[in-house]
């Protein structure tokens, strides 16, 4: 049953925390840097700083946020942030009970407002300027939220945490200025190493052979080399569905065939992905090579007849 509270006279009924099997594997300067934004050193002139963590879809900005509030032994809210976000949305919305009378839902920041929680908001950069200027108080030495539904105001615990996860590569709005400077630091989940990306596939797919993993985080480790956008949940999923398809036809899911996890890789990506596959990639970096080679020769004498005659490569 949900929990209900009373805030100046009108009764919230809170949303509950989320609660996923989320554990962060991999760099673990990633989860301090969370840890030291979010740390209070002096309990009566000291705030928590409100961070942003930027990164591709899938590298894991929202896992590491979950599992930094869990390991502080913290309830984690997740409010999934949309171009439609509306203020309310983000606060306290009113909902028609059974008996026709009128209930006030705690939004799951406003949730984490009260019980002390981390709040982490999903993909912020994709709400408006309205919905960012609702929670501009909540960000800086204020910390409140007012509601115009209810008419109240209400404070953040001291325990409240907030953290925002953006896709470095779109977004919908552009973040004011104001609202930016609320939210720091900056922290930036790049693509793991090799040894950190076999750690993560290993945590995620701990039913799939060493031989499949082994070629599939070299499949991943080429991409990144050439800043592709496959990241390790990419490679999760083309993992999952190669077993997958092999389980239902009858073979052994232990055993790599490159040509069908080709196959897998082409379901989940696209054809140009298979360049990046150990036994194809070595080939595509000579013919880059060669590419690269083909566009200074060109560039050289390019520029010798430049330098013969001037006045006729105009005329030309």
């Amino acid at each position: 049953m949900s929990e209900k509270v009373v805030i100046s006279g009108v009764e919230l009924i809170l949303t509950e925390p989320a609660n996923v099997d989320m554990e962060w594997v991999g760099n673990q300067e990633l989860v301090n840097e969370l840890k030291a934004a979010w740390m209070i050193v002096d309990e009566k002139n000291d705030l928590p700083l409100n961070p942003r963590i930027l990164g591709k879809p899938g590298v894991g900005k929202t896992t590491l946020a979950y599992a930094t509030g869990r390991f502080l032994n913290k309830p984690v809210y997740i409010f999934q942030c949309t171009m439609d976000t509306r203020p309310e949305d983000l606060i306290i919305s009113p909902v028609i009970s059974s008996n026709n009378s009128i209930n006030y839902m705690a939004s799951s920041l406003v949730s984490a407002v009260i019980k002390g929680g981390v709040c982490l908001l999903d993909e912020g950069n994709r709400m408006s300027e309205k919905s960012w200027a609702s929670l501009a108080p909540l960000m800086d030495k204020r910390r409140y939220i007012d509601s115009l539904i209810t008419g109240i105001r209400i404070y953040a615990h001291p325990e409240f945490r907030l953290c925002v996860t953006m896709n470095s590569d779109s977004s919908t709005y552009e973040i004011p200025e104001y609202i930016q400077s609320r939210l720091q630091p900056k922290i930036l989940i790049d693509f793991p190493n090799k040894l950190d990306e076999l750690k993560i596939l290993k945590y995620n797919l701990p039913f799939a052979s060493d031989e499949i993993l082994e070629y599939c985080v070299n499949f991943l480790q080429n991409s990144h080399i050439y800043d592709e956008p496959f990241t390790v949940r990419d490679g999760i999923n083309i993992v999952r569905y190669y077993i997958k398809s092999r389980a239902l036809n009858g073979k052994d899911k232990d055993k790599l065939d490159v040509k069908e996890f080709k196959s897998s890789i082409l379901q989940v990506l696209d054809e140009g992905a298979i360049r990046y596959c150990p036994d194809e990639f070595k080939g595509d970096l000579e013919q880059r090579d060669e590419e690269s080679d083909d566009e200074e020769s060109f560039d050289e004498e390019f520029d010798d007849d430049e330098s013969d005659d001037d006045t006729n490569f105009f005329l030309k």
